[in-house]
């Protein structure tokens, strides 16, 4: 299959050689990014958006691009990262197919896609080409970082080997490394992608596409994704009824709810990504260690790191990336004298929260931001600001400073 091309995506050319950490070399590689607000001239008010696994770059509508993106309700005009103030880029991670260079991409030396001959993929590599893409648009230093999931972790590798790149970091449910549950779940879904004979060892087209187990992969992400508390109250036991069941002969076929929506959101995906860029995105995240940018621990490399505040979003609910997790940031950010504030917040929505619980974490984002436009004022609380702009029928037990 080809790459897909997301409208109004703009690119940055990687150097004519771009040598990947793991070995090997890509030439004649881009980076898709998507861009809102203006900068300054003094540049010092843009901020980088790096992306979980499957995201594009197009994170909310702009002029070029009016449908939602992604992370529409955060991103734009008066919004939690408000594009009035700030110079937005969002780039699309190397290695997927929205855009950027990845396995569904065309191999310039064959003229045919890389599929399985594209290199070795690293999350050190996706940092690497999102602060090229972040110095040839011809920005010396950003305001900010934020990383969501996989993107945190680009991100912790992208201020660890560009030290002088960002002067602050938001880290929204990730890790400085995979726990031994998610690596088993992404273990999974890419065993189920490869078992899939129109997988083919990486040579399908669109007429002979995985598409078992690309859904089989996705139901298994979207189970990990959210939390049991969430699907109980969402669900129950609610029963399908005859017509919504389907095929009369399938004794073991959906019956529940909460199986046709798995169904359903599974179906929606499986065409729009591509299986070996999902393998690639998939075993990198497993792979990284931010420790391994100092040859030390993880936590010794969270104290190595040059940075003036973050703050450190999670949720109790997460299964994926556990709220432990993003503690250890917290804690070892402070360690090395970094003002790193940590914020845990109480939703049901598991990893998924920071996609769909703005009312938490868009005020959270939004204090945070306010106050580093206010550089002068002595000390910060995004608990206050937290308050501040929450409605009041969400302030009570919502969150709490660790």
């Amino acid at each position: 299959m080809s790459e897909f091309i997301p409208p109004a995506t703009r690119f940055i050319d990687l150097p004519a050689a771009f040598p990947m950490k793991r070995g090997g070399v890509l030439h004649g590689a881009r980076i898709a990014y998507e861009s809102w607000g203006k900068s300054q001239d003094t540049h010092d008010n843009t901020i980088l958006i790096v992306t979980g696994l499957s995201p594009s770059a197009h994170a909310a509508s702009h002029d070029g691009d009016p449908t939602p993106g992604w992370w529409e309700e955060m991103l734009g005009p008066g919004k939690p990262i408000d594009t009035d103030l700030w110079h937005v880029i969002c780039v699309n991670s190397l290695g997927s197919c929205n855009g950027s260079t990845g396995p569904a991409s065309i191999d310039p030396a064959t003229g045919c896609p890389y599929r399985l001959e594209f290199p070795e993929l690293s999350i050190e590599d996706i940092a690497d080409a999102a602060a090229f893409t972040v110095r040839a648009l011809g920005i010396d230093r950003l305001a900010c970082v934020i990383g969501n999931s996989m993107g945190g972790m680009t991100a912790l590798s992208l201020l660890a080997r560009h030290p002088d790149l960002a002067s602050s970091h938001i880290s929204i449910s990730s890790s400085v490394h995979a726990l031994p549950f998610s690596i088993a779940v992404r273990s999974l879904q890419r065993e189920a992608i490869r078992l899939d004979p129109h997988w083919n060892g990486g040579h399908y087209d669109h007429a002979r596409y995985p598409e078992c187990g690309m859904m089989t992969a996705r139901k298994l992400g979207v189970i990990s994704y959210r939390s049991a508390l969430e699907w109980d109250g969402r669900f129950g036991r609610l029963r399908l009824d005859a017509a919504q069941r389907g095929q009369d002969d399938d004794s073991f076929g959906r019956e529940f709810e909460i199986e046709s929506y798995l169904e359903s959101h599974a179906r929606r995906f499986v065409r729009s990504f591509d299986p070996n860029c999902y393998l690639y995105l998939s075993r990198c995240m497993d792979w990284f260690d931010l420790g391994d940018a100092y040859g030390c621990s993880a936590d010794q490399a969270l104290a190595r790191l040059s940075l003036d505040r973050a703050l450190v979003l999670g949720v109790p609910s997460d299964v994926l990336f556990p709220l432990n997790q993003q503690r250890q940031i917290a804690v070892g950010l402070r360690a090395g004298g970094v003002d790193a504030k940590f914020l845990p917040l109480e939703s049901p929505q598991g990893h998924d929260a920071f996609l769909v619980d703005t009312d938490r974490f868009g005020p959270a984002v939004a204090g945070f931001l306010a106050d580093l436009r206010q550089r002068g004022t002595a000390g910060w609380s995004p608990l206050s600001r937290v308050n501040a702009i929450q409605p009041a029928h969400r302030r009570s037990g919502t969150a709490c400073i660790q």
